[in-house]
């Protein structure tokens, strides 16, 4: 498959021919489902607690005696139906989400992703993504330029850029990431998919090469 590449001020200046492995993958919506529901539950903290009856502090002494007083009995004023008692059915720290995939799945969804976004035109490849200084505004004036325009981006980069990840963290729909970290769900989660021309070549030896190599 063969792609437009782009120059920095949006020019498009040839054609580049996409690995077949990478970006010819058919698309199995079942595998998808399973593969993106284990990457979010995955990143779930699970740190949101609540006490119980059991857990709050104090209600050891019975509010009143059972019978005689005319009101309804109680025996400890931390039952959930109290101002400041235990909390019925409420989430717990304990409950593990951790859903475990194996890699071979995780990197052939990976590949369906990525052919997708090439198939229905929402992978831009540049010849270049190299900027001198940090500054926002040069880093803004190459996405104005690009078909992607005001849409969630995500930029893969071949290796660290520092300077490219400072200008760019303050501009809206806009996430950077190594091309050897890419995953289905953040490539799922933005409409577009932005890369220098060299990260195909990263692609096919930190991905295709490994893939080739354990099947």
């Amino acid at each position: 498959m063969k792609i437009d590449v782009y120059n920095q001020k949006g020019e498009k200046t040839g054609q580049a021919e996409l690995p077949e492995g990478i970006f010819g993958v058919k698309l199995s919506r079942d595998l998808l489902h399973q593969a993106v529901v284990s990457q979010a539950a995955n990143r779930r903290q699970g740190t949101a607690h609540t006490k119980d009856r059991g857990d709050v502090s104090g209600g050891g002494k019975k509010p009143w005696r059972q019978k005689g007083t005319g009101r309804a009995r109680a025996g400890s004023s931390r039952s959930p139906l109290w101002k400041g008692g235990g909390v019925t059915f409420g989430p717990k720290n304990e409950k593990v989400y951790k859903k475990i995939i194996p890699k071979k799945m995780r990197r052939a969804v990976l590949f369906m992703v990525l052919s997708q976004k090439a198939k229905n035109n929402f992978l831009v490849l540049l010849d270049s993504l190299k900027i001198k200084e940090p500054k926002t505004k040069i880093v803004f004036d190459i996405f104005k330029n690009l078909p992607s325009f005001g849409k969630s981006v995500l930029v893969a980069l071949p290796d660290m850029d520092k300077n490219f990840i400072m200008a760019s963290r303050n501009i809206d729909k806009v996430e950077i990431i190594q091309v050897k970290d890419l995953n289905a769900l953040d490539v799922l989660n933005n409409k577009y998919l932005i890369m220098p021309k060299e990260c195909l070549k990263v692609m096919e030896e930190t991905l295709l090469e490994k893939s080739k190599i354990k099947s």
